[in-house]
């Protein structure tokens, strides 16, 4: 078994723990009316996407998503809260050290022996979700589950459709396709682009992500035989028949919508096993991007 399937195969046990733990780390969340910024870069970067749309969702203040390398210094927050697994991103560390003195930060991380630790005025630790994978995996949902849990969104129904998501058989053919266009719908489009992301970095496979209404803009054109198309979360109506007309493989997420994210990480390993890839050795990446001085 890889690195990658053992970590996403622990992912209920990691969300039971980070969703017990969210009550204790209140202080160090985001408090209700707060304007924040929540920033990450590649996977972090689409959960706090997710993240985003949940507070604002929930009625919990103005929250906008960002990488941090692209966070616009000329606005202003109450609170900026980054998610780094690795706590050495190079991006992260110099956004966090930006706002010192002035806006109150929050980092997320798995490793508390890293830069992170001094850069952040609050720190939430979840190092039972670490990874030996490169691809990240249940560190990412394990963080997106620990702010549901703080924004009162999570439930043990998440956990059973995980557990769902783990034991049952792939889509039939997915395998099989050679093209995989992921879509989402308000938080879930941050979920999108994440499944999008995981199968590219594991399988080396032709991926994109859209908001599910902008899939018909355009983008659909291109799906045909051989084409699976994901929705993660409840689809727009008539979208799933125009794309079986098109001869493509349509998949209808049933599971909450972080499970269904956890179908599509096995799905990127069982495709990259298919083609004789390693998933905990994607090509061209490092665990962390630290640019040199």
């Amino acid at each position: 078994m890889t690195h990658v399937e053992d970590e996403l195969n622990s992912q209920p046990e990691c969300w039971i723990r980070a969703a017990e733990q969210a009550e204790h780390h209140r202080g160090a969340l985001p408090e209700p009316g707060e304007r924040v910024a929540v920033v990450g870069c590649g996977t972090s970067y689409f959960m706090a996407q997710a993240v985003a749309a949940l507070r604002e969702g929930a009625g919990q203040g103005e929250t906008d998503a960002f990488p941090a390398s692209e966070f616009p210094h000329g606005r202003s927050y109450d609170r900026v809260l980054a998610l780094t697994r690795s706590g050495t991103t190079t991006e992260v560390l110099e956004l966090l050290a930006g706002p010192a003195g002035r806006t109150r930060t929050t980092a997320v991380t798995a490793d508390p022996d890293t830069p992170v630790v001094s850069a952040a005025d609050d720190l939430v630790v979840l190092d039972f979700a670490d990874e030996r994978s490169v691809v990240q995996t249940r560190f990412a949902t394990t963080a997106l589950t620990l702010l549901r849990a703080h924004l009162g969104l999570h439930t043990d129904a998440v956990v059973a459709d995980a557990r769902t998501a783990l034991a049952a058989p792939l889509p039939q053919g997915a395998v099989e396709c050679t093209q995989f266009a992921f879509l989402g719908r308000g938080w879930t489009v941050g979920l999108a682009h994440e499944a999008g992301l995981k199968m590219r970095e594991a399988s080396l496979s032709w991926t994109e992500s859209y908001p599910a209404m902008e899939y018909r803009h355009g983008p659909i054109s291109v799906t045909t035989e051989g084409t699976a198309t994901w929705m993660l979360g409840e689809a727009p109506d008539g979208l799933a028949e125009q794309v079986r007309a098109t001869g493509g493989l349509w998949i209808e997420g049933g599971l909450d919508p972080l499970a269904e994210l956890v179908r599509v990480q096995r799905l990127a390993v069982a495709v990259a096993a298919a083609r004789g890839l390693d998933p905990d050795r994607p090509r061209h990446l490092t665990r962390s991007v630290i640019l040199a001085p």
